[in-house]
């Protein structure tokens, strides 16, 4: 984190809401001004549920571990319940579908148009497994190949550089030719 400090600024969400509000304003303003910065925030928190982070306020999302909801509410396990005795729906089968639902929502923030690019990062092993992959949307599995999981960081940073230089490029509206049915003024 030290080195990362050198680089970025560093803007973390906490449980008080004003405090969140005004390291998400002073995050916007770091990157509106160029400099860039890092926000840590936790997924089904306040800032990964309603905030889009479109084009240079997100160009990448770490996803650290599986986000579970708590299982011990009341709430909770009625549902489960429910699902089990209504839809014979296991509860393991539901965490995980819902667990995984809420990953896609997440890294989903940095992604808010068809010219947006972003790199996400499902750092946790068990994202590589099928029983959980299976439960990502399409557009998400269609990116996460096998070569790309499993990887050293060093591996993993190079790609992303590599990719996200690839990305920052002016395209020709040549190469866009056949991608789209709209014409050139319905599109701007």
């Amino acid at each position: 984190i030290d080195q990362l400090q050198r680089r970025k600024l560093l803007f973390i969400e906490t449980q008080d809401a004003a405090e969140t509000s005004l390291a998400l304003l002073n995050y916007i303003k770091a990157c509106e001004s160029g400099r860039g910065a890092v926000l840590l925030s936790v997924a089904r928190g306040k800032v990964s549920e309603g905030v889009d982070f479109d084009h240079h306020l997100g160009r990448a999302v770490l996803m650290l571990g599986i986000p579970y909801v708590y299982t011990q509410s009341r709430i909770l396990r009625a549902r489960l319940e429910y699902l089990r005795d209504q839809f014979q729906i296991r509860e393991n089968d539901f965490l995980t579908f819902d667990a995984m639902r809420h990953a896609a929502q997440c890294v989903g923030r940095a992604l808010r148009g068809k010219t947006d690019y972003g790199i996400m990062v499902f750092a946790d092993k068990r994202f590589s497994r099928s029983d959980k992959r299976n439960k990502l949307p399409k557009w998400i599995q269609e990116h996460l190949k096998d070569s790309l999981c499993n990887l050293s960081t060093e591996e993993a940073v190079q790609i992303a550089k590599r990719w996200l230089r690839q990305m920052a490029q002016p395209f020709s509206r040549e190469d866009q030719l056949g991608v789209s049915l709209l014409t050139l003024e319905q599109l701007e």
